[in-house]
């Protein structure tokens, strides 16, 4: 029996039911859940980031949501250090911790204590990059980058100029792939005694359930949440508003583009987000992959999950009713 202190982590594509399993298992274990979403973190934003309600997580202690402004900066290493204290503070109630999101990265951090290779920033080169970006086309510098790293390049939306950037950087600060950097750190011991599970859906099915919760989020007051964000000076330029459901409505409130264009695009760009999230996730082995789509009902669906934790670690096991 492993003596390192027990994590349940919860991944997969966004719309897959990651928030439904996660608060059922919540409700049913004493447990608190840790969110691994980098747009969850931001204040404000919580129509466009699919935050739970407070009526969703009444009754389960949430960890992850609403830490920082969005005019403030908000960095992996920041995540990692918010949510290892997170984590130890649970295991000292005497819970137990689900780590549950959709960013990789974030994930990673937490799971392997990975952080991009650290030489120090080198801002003359994310300048040279970024020009390089402006004169030539973000496709040009992802095209850059699916020649020395397919791998990541494969993840990384060709628009998402930050991500794309930081990984060329990577390959010439190191001389390495940023895919190399996150198996090698894969190989060392993790801290924690891990129980990870995969949650997915059909393609078709996931698909729908991403244009069904776009059309939910617009009907909810998604545009005029941009607009309030945009008054209170925050633009493109803000890491914050270069989520999914923000830059598209920016395009819109700015004229460039019709609302059903916006919302077209929205969810076009969730779906390939999707996508690149179970490239990500597939590739660790760790993982067991639940699909959703097999289960009547969400208490259905996790019971592997409980049963699993009941094996592991025997002090968290839940009073299961009996099987149908």
């Amino acid at each position: 029996m492993s003596h390192k202190p027990p994590l349940l982590v919860i991944v997969g594509p966004t719309a897959a039911g990651k928030t439904d399993v996660c608060i059922a298992l919540g409700r049913l274990l004493p447990a608190e859940i840790v969110t691994a979403d980098s747009m969850q973190v931001y204040r404000g934003m919580d129509i466009g980031t699919a935050k739970p309600t407070e009526a969703e997580r009444a009754g389960v202690p949430h960890h992850g949501i609403d830490i920082v402004d969005p005019e403030e900066p908000f960095s992996v290493a920041d995540y990692r250090n918010y949510a290892l204290a997170a984590i130890a503070g649970i295991h000292r109630r005497g819970r137990l911790p689900i780590l549950s999101g959709g960013t990789g990265l974030y994930v990673r951090a937490v799971v392997d204590q990975f952080l991009f290779p650290d030489r120090g920033a080198d801002w003359e080169l994310r300048r040279k990059l970024e020009e390089e970006a402006e004169r030539l086309g973000r496709a040009e510098l992802h095209r850059r980058l699916a020649q020395v790293d397919p791998e990541t390049a494969a993840r990384i939306h060709p628009n998402d100029l930050r991500r794309v950037v930081r990984a060329l950087e990577v390959y010439e600060r190191t001389g390495r792939p940023l895919s190399w950097h996150l198996r090698a750190h894969r190989a060392k011991e993790p801290a924690f005694d891990l129980l990870m599970f995969g949650l997915t859906r059909p393609r078709d099915e996931l698909y729908a359930r991403i244009d069904r919760r776009v059309d939910e989020q617009v009907r909810r007051g998604l545009v005029e949440e941009v607009r309030s964000l945009m008054e209170r000076g925050l633009d493109e330029g803000h890491v914050s508003m270069q989520g999914l459901g923000y830059k598209e409505i920016i395009a819109y409130l700015k004229g460039r583009v019709t609302l059903e264009e916006a919302v077209h695009r929205l969810k076009r760009d969730t779906r390939h987000y999707a996508r690149r999230q179970l490239i990500w996730f597939r590739a660790d082995s760790r993982i067991h992959w639940l699909d959703l789509s097999r289960y009547r009902t969400v208490r259905d669906a996790i019971r592997p999950i409980a049963e699993a934790v009941a094996e592991r670690w025997p002090s968290f096991a839940p009073r299961l009713p009996d099987r149908p």
